[in-house]
């Protein structure tokens, strides 16, 4: 696989400057890496860019879920939680089981709570029904065994259903590798200066490099821009009487240091439609969602004070013990919806499409859950004008590293001599990052034993990730590495002095 770092860029730049591509991808979130990943499968000349980082952005900012969907339920939206449950388990056994885990959810009832026990304990049964797995109504006590810190106080029952969990960051940057393998050409930290035209029809785009500042470009037979929140400011280079085609709601996150471990996360129901989730994540707590309607710059999108008190305001109706001390990491994304009159938390989630009129294709939308079914369903679209069968040759290919994770813990700790073994958590946590791409890390660490060191010791991360990162995984800044690449950052780990080293070993 090529280095992207140094030199490496610059060749990249030159085969993305010298090629005529079939595609060009404009964005590397959850719909650009999907499609990217299909349009290589289909042995399509593929090139995909993004301004930042991949998933830099919201992609990386998301509630952590591969799960059906339990509030559509409450719109009777029966096909759209089969259909989420349908692809939860396909990323869960067949294409990313080192990557995505399955978790226990408890819906705790309380006393003048929004929901009944006799009508959640109905929802569920058809939820868990839906998803192909056992629901069941539990007492108190028995909540209380799979989340200690659960609100005693008023609560008569729980329910309890099953989805996964999984790390956004490191599912992007696996289904980045997959696209490369199967063909595309990738950069990231190359922002459109402006769109190319022939004839009127956009064939390109105008690149800069906003490492080194160099200027270059890309021809492409069709553009698809999958720029997230920058959708419509990329069609306006289009056309620049565009009309506005998405509205933005921005969803807030609060992560924490848990005090003891949890089996299973918690769906607090708010109101008849809203509900908050803690979720324990990365050894952590990960507490939200907002849902409010977001006008401002997308890049300078945030969790405020306000966020962060309605989130753990919303948490406290289940969770005891909340402390702002204990908050290592606040985030914030934005969902993309259609645009349109009303509430956003009315709003559908569902995928848009436009066509420009100089052809290029604009899709904005989506989730992790159905990243693929969407991603196929776009690369269906442009298979239609780029003509061919090409759409018709996916196969379900799993994402690199597939193995199981405690079978690659199990190897990483029982390969070296008892003395010499590594720390079974540092094991554990290569296992479930990097599946059998783990034992890539291992190599490093035997040519060189110093990075198999902890980069902080109240964390799992070592030293050979962020070689690793440099090399394999188009890591090119510090929050490249300690934000997407590692945990550092949710972990409240990636101090001044541990961003300089990062920044030291970047530089190779």
């Amino acid at each position: 696989m090529m280095i992207v770092t140094g030199a490496g860029r610059e060749q990249t730049r030159e085969e993305l400057s010298r090629a005529v591509f079939d595609l060009l991808v404009i964005g590397g979130g959850i719909l650009g890496t999907s499609v990217t990943w299909m349009a290589a499968q289909a042995g399509l000349r593929v090139a995909m860019v993004d301004a930042g980082d991949f998933a830099g952005a919201t992609s990386s900012a998301s509630s952590k879920l591969v799960h059906g969907g339990l509030r559509y339920l409450q719109t009777g939206n029966l096909k759209l939680v089969a259909e989420n449950h349908r692809e939860r388990r396909a990323l869960a056994a067949d294409i990313a089981p080192h990557l995505v885990k399955p978790l226990d959810f408890v819906v705790p009832v309380y006393k003048g709570g929004p929901h009944g026990a006799a009508k959640l304990g109905a929802g569920v049964f058809l939820y868990s029904a839906l998803s192909a797995a056992l629901g069941r109504i539990v007492g108190p006590r028995k909540a209380q065994e799979l989340v200690p810190e659960l609100r005693m106080d008023g609560l008569r029952a729980a329910a309890v259903y099953g989805d996964h969990q999984m790390n956004d960051s490191r599912v992007a940057v696996m289904t980045v590798r997959a696209a490369v393998e199967a063909g595309a050409v990738v950069l990231n930290h190359a922002e459109v200066a402006g769109l190319r035209f022939s004839r009127g029809s956009v064939c390109g785009a105008e690149l800069r490099d906003r490492l080194d500042g160099t200027e270059f470009g890309v021809q492409a037979h069709l553009v698809l821009n999958a720029t997230g929140p920058w959708v419509d400011e990329l069609r306006a280079m289009e056309d620049a009487a565009a009309e506005p085609s998405i509205r933005l709601s921005k969803g807030a996150h609060v992560v924490m240091r848990r005090r003891e471990p949890w089996k299973a996360a918690l769906t607090t129901p708010i109101d008849k439609y809203r509900v908050s989730f803690a979720i324990p994540w990365e050894d952590h707590l990960l507490l939200g969602t907002t849902d409010e309607e977001y006008t401002g710059d997308p890049g300078q999108v945030r969790a405020t004070d306000a966020d962060v008190d309605q989130i753990l305001d919303e948490a406290g109706h289940a969770v005891t013990g909340l402390s702002r001390q204990d908050i290592t990491y606040t985030f914030a994304g934005l969902r993309v919806l259609p645009g349109g009159p009303g509430r956003v938390t009315a709003a559908k989630r569902e995928t848009v499409l436009t066509y420009g009129r100089g052809g290029m294709l604009s899709v904005a939308g989506g989730k992790w859950t159905t990243y693929r079914h969407i991603g196929r369903h776009v690369f269906e679209t442009l298979s239609k004008v780029l003509g061919g069968d090409h759409a018709k040759v996916l196969p379900a290919v799993p994402l690199p590293g597939m193995a199981s994770p405690d079978a690659v813990a199990m190897r990483l700790f029982t390969d070296r001599e008892p003395d010499a073994r590594m720390d079974p958590l540092i094991a554990r946590h290569l296992a479930t990052h990097y599946g059998s791409l783990a034992f890539d890390l291992a190599r490093l660490i035997q040519q060189d034993p110093v990075l198999g060191e902890r980069i902080h010791p109240d964390g799992p991360d070592i030293w050979a990730q962020v070689v690793y990162a440099r090399e394999r995984e188009w890591a090119a800044t510090v929050d490249d590495v300690v934000r997407r690449r590692t945990t550092l950052t949710i972990r409240g780990l990636d101090t001044p002095g541990i961003r300089d080293r990062v920044s030291a070993l970047l530089r190779g």
